[in-house]
This record gives C-alpha cells, sequence and structure tokens, in this order.
C-alpha cells in the first residue's frame, strides 16, 4: 500500500515538474523574440535555461530513481552546471554588451553600473 502512494507522489510531481519545465522553456522563447532588447532577451534566457531545463532534468532524475531505481549521477552533474554556467555566461554577455556601448531600450531607468564607473575615473 506504501509503495502506490510514493509511486502516485512521484508521478504527480514529475508531472507537474516536466509541465512547470516545458511551459518556463515556451515562454522564455517566447520572451527571446519578442523583448526588445539584449538586456531583455538575456533575462528570459537565463531563466529558461536554469528555471525550465533544471526542472526537466530534475523531473527526469525522480522518473529514474523512482522506476528504475537508478541514481543518475550524470543528471546531477548537468542540473548543477546548468545552475552555476547559465547565470555567470548572462552576466559576463550583459557586461560585455555594455562595455560595447549597447544602451538598454527603457528610458526611465538610470544606469548605475555607468555611473560607479565614472566615479571611479
Amino acid at each position: 500500500m506504501t509503495g502506490t502512494w510514493i509511486e502516485l507522489l512521484a508521478n504527480i510531481s514529475i508531472i507537474l515538474l516536466l509541465l512547470f519545465g516545458s511551459f518556463i522553456t515556451l515562454s522564455a522563447s517566447i520572451g527571446i523574440i519578442r523583448f526588445p532588447d539584449i538586456y531583455t532577451r538575456l533575462h528570459a534566457a537565463t531563466k529558461a535555461s536554469t528555471l525550465g531545463v533544471s526542472s526537466i532534468l530534475i523531473a527526469a532524475f525522480i522518473f529514474l530513481y523512482v522506476k528504475e531505481d537508478i541514481v543518475s549521477g550524470k543528471l546531477l552533474i548537468g542540473i548543477l552546471f546548468i545552475m552555476v554556467t547559465a547565470p555567470v555566461s548572462a552576466h559576463m554577455i550583459g557586461r560585455a554588451a555594455h562595455n560595447s556601448g549597447v544602451k538598454p531600450l527603457t528610458k526611465n531607468r538610470t544606469d548605475a553600473y555607468e555611473e560607479a564607473m565614472q566615479k571611479q575615473q
């Protein structure tokens, strides 16, 4: 009896994680197409990889663990790799865009990084 409840909870969590990851990835891909400048597009692309892909990989890990009794180290390393590298790469791309002179399209925001660089000089 307990095995059926655990399997039911595992199946529900797998389904919810897959739906959440698919929704985040779909909405982020729409955001990449629709957003006006590199900074907002970069935000959408980073959220897709960290939230969407990671939740899909977590669902795959839970599926393998519950159904096949496999602890997949490759999935764990993949989740960790995505969680660490996606924000860092987005930060570096955003900084490179800012240093090359690309301005955001929003007009009512201040540029704190540019102000700090001017004070430093």
